[in-house]
């Protein structure tokens, strides 16, 4: 370090408040309500190294501290040579831009920092777009199978040269969108914003001075480092591993797995994604291009400011992290793949991060957050002229899990982001729908000494005429957030349809949803997992769970042993002669849920750690095919809706062995060499063990 502490912090604090006052501008300068009200947007300081050194830290999306603008800046020069004041760098492109943009609707751009004609650092700004074309307005479809179907790809192009818009590349820009108008206001939004940073970084330079600027954005990253290594040395070292499952591809095909073995050793952490299943052809595949990428690790970044509150945000965070995340998987697909939906697998692998995690700290790291974020958007014609207006109406969540001491956060999931939600009247009033109720769910949370944090619940009502709904992301509807320390699981999501003169009409993923007037949309979302035994959960916090209609008087007798009758008043009240006796009793809540139970029971992870291995000595355009050649042996001898349906012990004895048939099969297959490269590794656990080697 170059600088002497009381420099480096008052440094680090004034640059954090121009990444704020960023952030700021932006908001309150944007078009949509991705923008204004969701906060679906971030913005940074970043080094001539091309990390983040500094970063807000209550403003925008948190989880993105860990991009890297490396490769973007690179394919900037090399396209355009030396960048000039008043060039700003576009970009969208997930492979182009070395996984700093990570879908197609989310903008990203860059502009370079000048000072006495060098350059000194860089302003970052990114935002989700409303509509960047592709095959679904809003862009985003989970049946997505390659990147060219979900919008138009922008690599690393100049959109201002010298201060002045590129309207060459804008005019691609409002011809590939059906929103062009609003994509532009918020993307003149973000440049602004970018500008505000040039211009406090300027005054920060003249009070300053250019040598100290420079030296900090190397002495703070460094520093962030040295902290979240320390950090990292209180976690018992070890390996510890875990797995779990995405419900499907997007709607069909089987439960798509995340398996993850973490070692921890000398202040460094290690994770490695060797078990995780091969790419899909759906959109919920990971580019994180086999890097510490920011959906890979976002976990650890957060064990490191819980367990040191006043570290700096930056992406020195980083550099005490490795990844190994084999190529062509899931977490690291092959150029092309689909990206659309990318949050739903990095939620899945942030709840793999908090088993592995909670297995080293089981008082620290809570139970499964409701593990899904699902943008619910509304298209619909514009109401003045042609085109349409595409909204995200909602990006609904579930809770929190609980954990020692404390309950989860109802109705709120920071697990990979920490968007906002909308304001009733301005959802209203910006499209043609009735918001009929927006609320907490009841019995949503998984039971435990510290319950889940309770689900939402939407249900909205159509005004106009015809119009579209998407619910992107939608998961946790088959394999429930799961419960830790004796504490059970939340309730799954689920999505309902009430049309006049039908029954209401479970409808599952969705993709487009064509609705019409009148018609009522209800999205159901998931409990966080509960921490320790419900019935060691004191009386009087369930009786208030009952009071504020959380926790059903059923549910309060079924779950947590209490009784909870009327008294004289009318209220509810415990009964607790009748609470003594229903406690005498301690049934065993499922962690995991039944339909979790029901899974391993065939496809256990030591028979899915050799399908693994099987199918990546394999050529990749044959493992997903392959893949499904052996679970499909398995899944023909069991009900269509398993593992939702219970089959019998002996329907799941005859299927497992079915599965080790074509396993060996399988197996048999591969030359010499595959076989060699095959060889299984260690068993990478379950939910329910907790495995631990030094």
């Amino acid at each position: 370090m170059k600088l002497d502490p009381i420099t480096l912090e008052i440094l680090g604090n004034k640059l954090t408040a121009i990444a704020e006052e960023m952030c700021l501008t932006l908001q309150r300068t944007g078009r949509t309500l991705y923008v204004k009200e969701t906060a679906d947007f971030c913005c940074a300081l970043v080094g001539l190294d091309g990390r983040f050194f500094a970063y807000p830290r209550a403003l925008g999306v948190s989880g993105f501290v860990g991009l890297d603008c490396t490769a973007t800046l690179a394919a900037a020069r090399e396209r355009y040579g030396d960048l000039a004041p008043g060039d700003v760098i576009l970009t969208n492109d997930p492979a182009r831009s070395g996984g700093l943009a990570t879908h197609l609707p989310d903008l990203h751009i860059l502009e370079p920092f000048f000072h006495d004609g060098e350059i000194v650092a860089y302003g970052w700004g990114f935002l989700h777009a409303s509509d960047v074309g592709g095959k679904v307005p809003s862009s985003i479809s989970p049946t997505n199978h390659e990147i060219y179907q979900e919008g138009l790809q922008i690599p690393p192009v100049k959109i201002m040269r010298a201060g002045e818009l590129n309207e060459d590349v804008a005019a691609l820009l409002r011809a590939n969108s059906r929103t062009p108008e609003a994509n532009m206001g918020d993307l003149r939004a973000m440049i602004g914003a970018v500008g505000t940073g040039r211009e406090r970084l300027r005054q920060t330079i003249a009070q300053h001075g250019v040598a100290a600027l420079l030296d900090v954005q190397r002495d703070l990253v460094e520093y962030a480092a040295r902290r979240g290594s320390a950090v990292l040395t209180k976690v018992p070292e070890g390996t510890y591993r875990f797995s779990d499952f995405l419900d499907d591809e997007a709607g069909s095909g089987a439960p798509v797995r995340i398996a993850l073995a973490v070692t921890l050793t000398d202040g460094r952490i290690h994770l490695d994604f060797t078990g995780s299943d091969p790419q899909v052809a759906a959109a919920i595949n990971i580019p994180s291009h086999g890097r510490p990428h920011a959906w890979l690790t976002l976990r650890v970044l957060a064990l490191m400011v819980t367990l040191d509150p006043g570290i700096p945000i930056n992406g020195g965070l980083l550099a005490p992290i490795d990844v190994t995340a084999p190529k062509g998987s899931l977490v690291n697909p092959l150029p092309n793949a689909a990206v659309g939906v990318r949050h739903a697998a990095a939620v899945r692998v942030n709840d793999a991060l908090n088993g592995v995690l909670g297995q080293a700290l089981p008082e620290t790291m809570p139970a499964a957050s409701g593990g899904t974020i699902i943008p619910v958007v509304i298209a619909e014609p514009a109401r003045h002229g042609g085109g349409q207006n595409v909204q995200v109406v909602e990006p609904m969540v579930g809770g929190t899990g609980g954990r020692a001491g404390f309950d989860g956060a109802d109705g709120r999931d920071s697990s990979i982001s920490n968007l906002s939600n909308n304001p009733v009247e301005t959802v209203e009033a910006e499209t043609e729908l009735e918001i009929v109720r927006y609320g907490l769910r009841e019995d949503s949370a998984g039971a435990g000494q510290w319950r889940g944090g309770s689900g939402q619940m939407l249900r909205f009502r159509i005004r106009g005429a015809q119009g579209h709904v998407l619910a992107r992301g939608m998961e946790r509807l088959t394999f429930r957030p799961w419960g830790t320390q004796g504490g059970g699981a939340g309730e799954p999501a689920r999505l309902e349809l009430y049309r006049a003169g039908e029954a209401p009409r479970s409808l599952g993923k969705i993709d487009m949803l064509a609705v019409a007037e009148n018609d009522e949309i209800a999205l159901y979302t998931p409990g966080g997992g509960g921490w320790g035994h419900p019935f060691d959960r004191e009386p009087e916090a369930v009786l208030a769970d009952v009071r504020r209609g959380l926790v059903s008087r059923d549910a309060a007798r079924r779950d947590y042993g209490i009784a909870v009758v009327d008294d004289a008043a009318g209220r509810a009240a415990l009964d607790a002669d009748a609470t003594e006796t229903l406690r005498r009793e301690r049934p065993t809540p499922s962690a995991l849920g039944a339909e979790r139970e029901h899974w391993d029971a065939v496809f256990s992870p030591a028979r899915l750690d050799r399908l693994h291995h099987a199918l990546f000595a394999l050529p990749a355009a044959q493992r997903r095919s392959s893949r499904q050649a052996v679970l499909d042996a398995a899944l023909a001898e069991l009900p269509s809706a398993f593992p939702r349906e219970v089959a019998t012990d002996d329907a799941l004895t005859y299927a497992a062995s079915r599965l080790e048939a074509a396993l060996t099969s399988l197996e048999t297959t591969l030359t010499p060499l595959e076989a060699t490269r095959a060889n299984p590794a260690a068993d990478l656990g379950d939910l329910s063990t907790s495995t631990r080697s030094s």
